[in-house]
């Protein structure tokens, strides 16, 4: 399939790889930084050939994903987001109401969303057991621009009343705890990711499985699970 990256970063890098790897083409890459002849500096300038692509992979910054969703709906094309730090609902309402294909989720990793799950289960086990408190706690990279992580926040909604502790050191691609501690004892589940390539696998089969698909999607839908 054709895909256009829009945000040609390290993550926008990591998806080509990984894209390629599956046997796809990578038919425009979009990114607002001067990133070589071949990266177009916005989606208006790229709009002829972004017509031909079959989905859209965006990952960019809260500031410039709603309008990079509005703009490549208006080309006819699905979108999956990875874009975290800003208020997905009016756009994820529109596409429920207007079938425009969009899956959006704060962390495409395989694990995390399976995480996700056993998460949820966590919670409905623990609601019985008051003396059980929650809490979480990630850690990521000093050039992470969203405080707590998407992923957190999905974490603690799942939970409900839940404090988030964010950390930002290094280069940690990502790890994510969460603890239920009780005066005899503490149980906690934890994903750490070793790089960005699970989070750009999990893109990609998204942006597989959204062409065929119209409206809001999550990874639930695209994992089974």
């Amino acid at each position: 399939m054709n895909i256009a990256l829009i945000g040609y970063g390290k993550m926008g890098h990591m998806l080509e790889q990984v894209a390629l790897q599956r046997g796809h083409n990578i038919l425009c890459r979009v990114d607002a930084r001067p990133a070589g002849p071949d990266v177009f500096p916005s989606i208006a300038e790229a709009a002829d050939i972004l017509r031909r692509a079959d989905v859209a992979v965006e990952f960019t910054t809260p500031a410039t994903a709603p309008d990079n969703i509005r703009a490549l709906w208006d080309l006819g094309l699905p979108v999956v987001c990875g874009t975290t730090g800003w208020d997905t609902t009016p756009l994820i309402d529109h596409a429920r109401q207007t079938g425009h294909p969009l899956i959006w989720t704060s962390n495409y990793s395989l694990g995390v969303n399976i995480l996700f799950a056993l998460n949820k289960r966590l919670a409905e086990l623990m609601r019985p057991y008051p003396q059980y408190t929650p809490s979480i706690t990630e850690t990521h990279h000093i050039h992470k621009l969203d405080a707590p992580s998407g992923t957190a926040k999905t974490l603690a909604l799942q939970i409900g009343t839940c404090p988030i502790r964010s950390v930002r050191e290094g280069e940690v691609p990502g790890i994510h705890t969460v603890t239920w501690d009780s005066p005899v004892d503490t149980l906690s589940l934890t994903h750490s990711a070793k790089s960005r390539e699970g989070f750009a696998l999990g893109a990609i089969l998204a942006a597989e499985w959204l062409p065929a698909h119209r409206g809001f999607h999550t990874m639930n839908e695209v994992l089974n699970l």
